[in-house]
């Protein structure tokens, strides 16, 4: 049975991470003292859950948690530093600290380390997320104790309801653009100024002209889509956000 720890401490453990290419520890005490903390622990790197959508959805509300007094967000994972360095990098999630658990200890201590030698991966975390002010769990989201991989509470916007239940999050945009292209720039400088975060895919490296064709019907870019919305080029964007539209608000 994994066991809420609500009301108690965080475990007293050292985090041996790899930074600018030396050792460097960070302690609980670090970590959590004086400071409101949300963690999120997941089975490990480069899984498909957590890199789809465990690790992107913390890092693009972290700006959102951060206006309602979250101090840091932690990920959490059974796997040493150069893992979770590289695993930081592909994500580009710089938002959030990646602390690696290699030695079980975090883990063990939260009673959440659980075998997973069906997959070849020895133990690891159980998922779940928690919010830890001075060091004291406040509130723990454990995933129910079914089989597989269940990804159903310990996500960001679960958090986030419980922290600030009237909180917006942020639009999901996304901007197709190419290299060397005003327009694109200009949409950027947009999106920017208003205030909004965005994902950016560029031609001929993370798309090619057919994909472009095949999602907005042109081939052309820029071409910005907010929350599944075709929005258009910079001139489109520029009509959309002066329109006063309570997204881009």
């Amino acid at each position: 049975m994994l066991e809420n720890h609500e009301g108690q401490q965080v475990p007293q453990v050292v985090f041996p991470v790899r930074q600018n290419h030396q050792w460097v520890t960070r302690c609980s005490d670090d970590i959590f003292n004086g400071k409101t903390v949300i963690v999120f622990s997941l089975p490990g790197a480069f899984t498909p859950t957590c890199s789809s959508t465990h690790v992107p959805r913390y890092n693009q509300l972290a700006d959102t948690f951060k206006q309602h007094g979250v101090d840091e967000i932690v990920c959490v994972s059974v796997n040493d530093s150069f893992v979770m360095n590289a695993w930081q990098e592909q994500q580009q999630a710089d938002k959030i600290s990646f602390l690696p658990d290699g030695n079980t200890d975090f883990t063990r201590g939260m009673g959440m380390l659980v075998a997973k030698n069906d997959l070849g991966f020895g133990e690891r975390s159980w998922r779940y997320s928690m919010l830890v002010k001075d060091g004291v769990i406040e509130k723990m989201f454990i995933e129910p104790d079914l089989p597989g991989d269940p990804f159903e509470v310990s996500d960001a916007d679960t958090m986030l309801h419980y922290i600030a239940p009237e909180a917006a999050a942020p639009a999901n945009v996304t901007i197709f653009t190419r290299p060397g292209c005003p327009f694109c720039v200009k949409a950027k400088e947009l999106l920017k100024d208003a205030g909004m975060d965005y994902d950016e895919l560029v031609l001929n490296r993370d798309f090619m002209e057919s994909t472009i064709r095949a999602i907005s019907g042109e081939t052309t870019v820029p071409q910005v889509f907010i929350d599944g919305q075709r929005i258009g080029g910079s001139d489109q964007l520029a009509q959309y956000l002066a329109a006063d539209n309570p997204i881009a608000a």
